[in-house]
């Protein structure tokens, strides 16, 4: 998603370890800038900047300007990073600058909404399988997130990529039949069956929210007042 965003960046003209270490201590990190219009890039970069890019809504998904000093200033986007394992802080990134008229491949998270009634009311599961998708679009197009509802899933439904509704430019790179979200019998064997009854399913997939029978809830003895 592209972003009234204007990130400062310098040339540098030495690499090496201990230019990358002087700029760490200047406030900079080192970056590589490559992709359509031109050739590879050494600058350096905010890295308080791009961390704020990685932490929005659209992460690395984010379109912004880079602006690189007495030079160009062109669409760009944060394709790579690395991070101290201890500090957490950026140490290194790999910018690409964007064409605005080229399709990109993206990965776009999908978001939940809602308390599936085959938890609530049957005592289900419900299991988060895949958590993005992956679509190809104008950069324009590129989404903040797919939302779907699942408040009305019952036990033995589930959503799978290709059910989410796609807009404008975009179409689907990841496999239609990949399952994004289940309702499955709380039993370990039916669980399974449901699992292979709906394709692309991993093992292991992530439980959520977890109900109980309407039978267990009459069973349950009356709380003391």
């Amino acid at each position: 998603m592209r972003k009234d965003i204007t990130v400062a960046a310098e040339i540098r003209n030495t690499r090496g370890k201990n230019e990358a270490r002087r700029l760490r201590a200047a406030g900079s990190v080192p970056a590589i800038l490559y992709g359509v219009g031109g050739e590879a890039e050494s600058v350096s970069v905010s890295p308080k900047e791009l961390t704020k890019i990685l932490h929005s809504k659209t992460g690395h998904n984010t379109i912004f300007n880079l602006s690189i000093a007495a030079k160009e200033t062109t669409p760009a986007m944060i394709v790579d990073w690395q991070l101290d394992p201890i500090k957490d802080r950026l140490l290194h990134a790999d910018l690409k600058r964007i064409d605005l008229n080229r399709r990109l491949h993206v990965k776009v998270p999908v978001v939940t909404h809602g308390d599936p009634r085959g938890v609530k009311q049957q005592g289900g599961l419900f299991e988060i399988v895949t958590r993005e998708i992956e679509v190809d679009c104008l950069p324009d197009d590129i989404p903040e997130q797919f939302d779907i509802d699942v408040s009305e899933m019952l036990i033995g439904q589930g959503i799978r990529a290709s059910e989410i509704p796609l807009t404008g430019s975009m179409k689907l790179l990841s496999a239609g039949e990949t399952v994004i979200v289940h309702v499955v019998a709380p039993k370990a064997e039916a669980s399974t069956a449901a699992a292979e009854a709906l394709p692309g399913a991993p093992a292991e997939p992530e439980v959520v929210k977890k109900g109980k029978k309407e039978a267990e809830v009459a069973a349950e003895p009356a709380k003391k007042k």
